[in-house]
């Protein structure tokens, strides 16, 4: 094992999150602008084998431990499978961050692929909602696609709710429940300054001590201890499951967190919420040696900030939304 990824604040970074894909067959108003997006070209992807080089470079030389692929959505990526297969044979656990719509067909091949564990983004459990939210009546498709997941044995299934003030807030104990009945890990997420139409404000943030105030008062929570993890744990009480919040706008956990990030093009960002971008994609079609890409690595990684500045009067969000970035 070679040396640690480590920034100037001494933070250990283990956990990569890959994008394969900026396209979505949702249309979502929160992630997507209204006229749409200019969809790159297959070339301007970065290649299986691309992929596959660069997670491994950073498993050999830096103990990248785990390994998240996200979009757009994933599973658009044509022979999505082939790429799950080459990362598997890596020491590594392999996630998938998905909307869910294709899971209920192809959730049994990513688990026999390789594929460890699974987040299933809905914001809502109301169909109607849902529709409005995603400009699609698929609802019923992503329910479907849950229940896939657990049969295939992508343990644990995370739900991934983004809570919105006067949108979806009024479901949250609807989603407590659904995560109960079902067995799944609920993960509620704060709104942050990543939405496509830029109409972000703090006033539409629920807050980590909200979800957690509700929750508790209907099914008695207690916490779990935090590790690097973006989410703060919880168990029920009575044993039925836990829950995990997201409080990057609130409660930030800059100070723990261990995650780097490739988009789909090729550019590495050290941070969610970086206003740089590090190009990877030139340096392995220029067919330079492992040691000069890690040399790019270690520089990108080095300049990440001490945190991501939300709230801070000179905060610059970042010019990608979140449908180009990857979760």
């Amino acid at each position: 094992m070679g040396k640690e990824l480590v920034d100037l604040f001494g933070r250990v970074h283990r956990d990569l999150r890959i994008s394969v894909t900026d396209r979505c067959n949702f249309r979502c108003q929160y992630c997507m602008p209204e006229e749409g997006l200019e969809w790159l070209k297959r070339e301007e992807l970065l290649t299986f084998e691309e992929i596959t080089r660069v997670t491994r470079i950073l498993v050999d030389n830096y103990g990248i431990k785990s390994v998240r692929l996200t979009g757009g959505e994933p599973t658009l990526r044509a022979n999505l499978p082939d790429l799950i297969s080459m990362l598997s044979e890596l020491p590594i656990e392999i996630a998938l961050t998905t909307n869910g719509v294709n899971l209920e067909k192809n959730a049994q091949t990513l688990a026999a692929s390789g594929l460890n564990r699974i987040n299933i983004s809905i914001d809502s459990l109301q169909e109607k909602r849902f529709k409005e939210i995603t400009l699609r009546d698929d609802m019923a498709k992503v329910i479907a696609g849950i229940e896939a997941s657990t049969k295939a044995g992508l343990s644990p299934v995370k739900i991934n709710v983004v809570v919105m003030r006067g949108i979806n807030d009024d479901e949250i104990i609807d989603f407590a429940e659904f995560g109960r009945d079902r067995g799944v890990v609920v993960r509620f997420i704060e709104f942050m300054p990543l939405d496509a139409d830029e109409k972000w404000a703090t006033a539409d943030v629920v807050s980590l001590e909200e979800i957690f105030s509700l929750i508790n008062s209907v099914f008695p929570l207690e916490v779990i201890k935090r590790g690097n993890a973006p989410a703060s744990t919880f168990r029920y009480r009575d044993g039925n499951g836990e829950i995990g919040i997201v409080a990057s706008v609130t409660q930030k956990f800059c100070d723990s967190c261990d995650r780097i990030r490739i988009t789909a093009d090729g550019q590495f960002r050290n941070c969610l919420f970086s206003n740089e971008e590090f190009d990877l994609k030139e340096s392995l079609r220029s067919e330079i040696d492992d040691e000069k890409i890690c040399e790019i690595l270690e520089r990108a990684v080095l300049e990440k900030r001490e945190g991501h500045g939300i709230g801070n009067v000179d905060f610059i969000r970042p010019a990608r939304s979140m449908s180009q970035i990857g979760g």
